[in-house]
């Protein structure tokens, strides 16, 4: 097999055999994908090793190799190895996910989180609390639901000429979104107390108490939708070209288009069944990889390890802001996420001025 490198634009491209296989890849891109992993790292030894009770890194070691003692693989292996894995997997979900939203609308804002899919889980989850009663599998499994008929309903709506526009999407969405959020609120209403508080707690989003039961389904489900978005990650590229343009490539556009809103919607609804609607690290992922970046084109792996590192950082900070009270990570995310959005906003203004 021979194997020789090309200069490309703003990258490389790797052919093994000949022309049968090429991939490109950016001495940047890569860079930043280290530096993000690294940076994970750090902050997933001190989230194994600092708390209410400290346990040195030499004993979250022997506790991970088995070999630690009852005390201390109980605190790292039962609590805070699922929260710290749950926060990577989740986060990466996002991260995805806005990737592919955010190619597909040719839009900042194109996140699940600002054109509803999210507030459709977070609909369908609530109607399983209030209406039916049901445990954390069935609202798991409600809020999957919920994401997967709330994209449909948007795409649907978004169609004109048998295409979907980016600003219809995103314009949908938002409209969609606010009907959900208003069903949520009257059904939130209407609950019995209990149910009620229960409901509220878990739209704030958080990862209290997650345990392996969680994280097991929420891997398996990354397992199977995470090489379908990575395969496609060239795929988006070209649709952000334009339809005419991918056309010409040979990429069937609707049907790949479909095909990417209902996996991107998937990790979005998956993420929020198993913790929660968590806010903005699908928004801000996939942005803040582009301008490290300084690349064009979808940044899918990128965004997967920026979303990581967000919400195990979040989830971090959350724990430790207030002595002796663990935070839900939704709030932490809202206000940095937040913030973030209103620079966005800003910044996307003045350029749109200029």
């Amino acid at each position: 097999m021979s194997s020789a490198l090309e200069s490309g634009f703003r990258g490389r491209v790797v052919r093994l055999g000949g022309d049968r296989l090429s991939v490109r890849w950016q001495p940047r891109t890569l860079v930043v994908c280290g530096v993000l992993l690294a940076l994970t790292v750090v902050v997933g030894v001190l989230s194994l090793s600092t708390g209410d009770y400290p346990v040195p890194l030499s004993g979250v070691v022997d506790s991970l190799l088995g070999r630690g003692t009852s005390a201390e693989s109980f605190i790292v292996v039962s609590l805070r190895l699922p929260r710290l894995t749950a926060g990577l997997l989740i986060g990466a979900a996002l991260g995805m996910s806005g990737s592919v939203f955010q190619s597909l609308s040719r839009n900042p804002l194109g996140s699940p989180d600002i054109i509803g899919f999210t507030s459709g889980a977070a609909a369908g989850a609530v109607v399983e609390i209030t209406v039916h009663h049901g445990g954390q599998n069935q609202v798991a499994a409600a809020a999957l639901a919920g994401g997967l008929i709330t994209a449909l309903v948007v795409y649907l709506l978004s169609l004109k000429g048998g295409r979907v526009a980016g600003y219809r999407l995103v314009l949908v969405g938002i409209g969609v979104s606010a009907v959900l959020t208003s069903v949520t609120s009257y059904l939130l209403t209407r609950a019995s107390l209990y149910d009620a508080q229960s409901a509220a707690v878990w739209l704030v989003g958080s990862l209290n108490g997650l345990g392996w039961n969680v994280v097991t389904p929420l891997a398996i489900a990354l397992l199977v939708l995470t090489p379908v978005v990575v395969a496609a990650g060239r795929t988006l590229g070209w649709i952000e070209m334009g339809d005419d343009a991918a056309k010409s490539l040979g990429v069937p556009v609707e049907r790949t288009r479909l095909l990417l809103v209902v996996v991107g919607t998937a990790l979005a609804a998956a993420a929020t069944a198993a913790a929660g609607p968590i806010a903005f690290v699908a928004l801000a992922a996939p942005q803040l990889c582009r301008r490290l970046t300084r690349s064009s084109g979808a940044l899918v792996v990128p965004s997967a390890f920026m979303g990581a590192l967000l919400l195990c950082s979040s989830d971090f900070a959350a724990q430790r802001v207030i002595p002796s009270t663990e935070l839900p990570v939704g709030i932490a995310t809202g206000v940095i996420g937040g913030a973030y959005l209103c620079w966005l906003l800003s910044h996307v203004w003045r350029t749109g001025r200029s």
